[in-house]
């Protein structure tokens, strides 16, 4: 699936929104940090929840072990120039990311319990009418076991095993299946008490730890690198370099490096993917570009800055050169090697809040992906679907859930650019429309803080 049609459609989709807007998305940075704080902000407009808890909703299931075991599973693979392509697709999907979510609210549907609702599936039907809705049924048919967390619940369960219970004798490398089992269904609980309370829950929940979860990581991380100051410029430089030889790994082959470098990123920050259409679609507000103007601030945050970090850890600290690692062990390696025995325990704590970020929102997700073909009575039982899956994703192997998740995705991503690409006169429209009146918006601010 992540062939080169498929990295044409994301990376030539992105550059074309980027063009079209008339980099939009970057001439309105300031604007869409001032909508963040809630200065537009209105009570009685449709949806369920503020843009800031959109976003706090999106990155909580961005901001996750992509961010983390992603990256270091693209350096495995690809070397340190994969992370080079991870860039210019966060540099794209930020453009996509404008265009997908603006659409989700532009073009709201009702499901069939007769609530407001956003999301690909909804932009599609809504959009481009009743012949176009098998892209749709499938969005939401691969959107039911992409939004699985098996990956999520691998990676924690495996940090764990080899920060906790190995070194304290409680289970060994070669039989830990009883201890992965545990684990697994505790994260079941935790899990549950959470997603049963619906968006909102999950909202509020994640708008008080995305926060926090993003300070603790990057705080540490930027303490492994002020440890290694000094060859920061090498391995920024070898990046940019690697990303056209590819000499360090993938035997030369620039264009699997392409491949790896976005899909990685695509698992990151979901742009084109089109799951944040859906907790962008549930945000409260009647201007559609100002949830667009929101949501693109995903991948700068994601991708962009805490991506990159994890990245220079990994090389910097020199673990990726060792081999053998993957995932979520070359990270804690780098934590290791840099901040010694309390490493391993701080990436705990970070995978800890990073992972159960992302729990919470992707069931939410998934039971929006099953209401749509199923009806929204429905819906709620997708997650004992989704609970049950992290017992099952804490003691299966990290390839199954990686090749799970990662042709999910793909199939996610066709309806989802297609559908964006069709109604992007749509979005330019209202972005012309509404840019207009930004000036009107500036005058009554200052007037209110005079």
């Amino acid at each position: 699936m992540w062939g080169t049609p498929l990295v044409i459609l994301l990376c030539g989709g992105g550059l074309f929104f980027m063009v079209y807007s008339g980099f939009a998305p970057f001439r309105y940075f300031k604007h869409a940090l001032h909508i963040l704080t809630g200065k537009y902000d209105d009570p009685d407009a449709p949806g369920d929840i503020n843009h800031f808890e959109a976003l706090s909703s999106a990155l909580s299931a961005t901001i996750g072990m992509g961010n983390i075991s992603g990256v270091a599973v693209a350096i495995t693979v690809g070397g340190p120039g994969a992370v080079f392509w991870m860039w210019v697709s966060a540099f794209f999907g930020i453009a996509t990311k404008f265009f997908t979510c603006t659409l989700s609210i532009m073009y709201r549907g009702e499901d069939s319990a007769g609530d407001i609702q956003g999301g690909t599936m909804y932009l599609i039907r809504e959009g481009l009418g009743g012949s176009w809705k098998p892209l749709a049924y499938l969005f939401s048919l691969a959107g039911i076991f992409g939004a699985l967390p098996v990956f999520q619940a691998n990676q924690m369960t495996q940090i764990l095993r080899d920060v906790i219970y190995v070194p304290n004798g409680w289970v060994t490398d070669q039989a830990h299946f009883w201890g992965d089992l545990i684990t697994g269904i505790g994260i079941f609980a935790i899990v549950s008490i959470v997603i049963f309370g619906g968006i909102k829950r999950i909202g509020k929940v994640a708008s008080r730890m995305v926060p926090f979860m993003v300070l603790l990581y990057l705080g540490c991380v930027l303490v492994i690198l002020g440890i290694h100051i000094d060859v920061i410029p090498h391995y920024l430089a070898l990046i940019v370099t690697d990303a056209f030889s590819a000499k360090a790994a993938m035997g030369g082959a620039v264009g699997a490096l392409i491949v790896t470098g976005f899909k990685r990123a695509a698992f990151s920050n979901e742009a084109g993917i089109g799951t944040a259409t859906m907790a962008h679609g549930a945000a409260k507000t009647k201007e559609p570009v100002r949830e667009g103007l929101v949501a693109m601030l995903g991948p700068a945050i994601d991708t962009l800055l805490v991506c990159t970090l994890t990245a220079m850890a990994i090389l910097v600290t020199g673990v990726w050169k060792a081999g053998g690692e993957n995932g979520i062990a070359l990270t804690a390696s780098a934590f290791s090697e840099a901040l010694g025995i309390f490493g391993p325990t701080l990436l705990v704590i970070s995978v800890s809040v990073f992972a159960f970020s992302t729990l919470f929102t992707y069931s939410y997700y998934g039971s929006k992906c099953l209401g749509f073909l199923a009806g929204a009575e429905n819906q709620k039982y997708y997650n004992y679907l989704y609970v049950a899956s992290i017992v099952f994703g804490s003691v299966v192997s990290i390839n199954a859930v990686i090749n799970l998740i990662d042709g999910m995705f793909a199939v996610m991503a066709i309806p989802t650019m297609v559908g964006a690409l069709m109604l992007a006169p749509k979005v330019k429209r209202a972005a012309k429309d509404y840019f207009k009146r930004i000036p009107t918006f500036e005058e009554y601010e200052t007037k209110m803080f005079r």
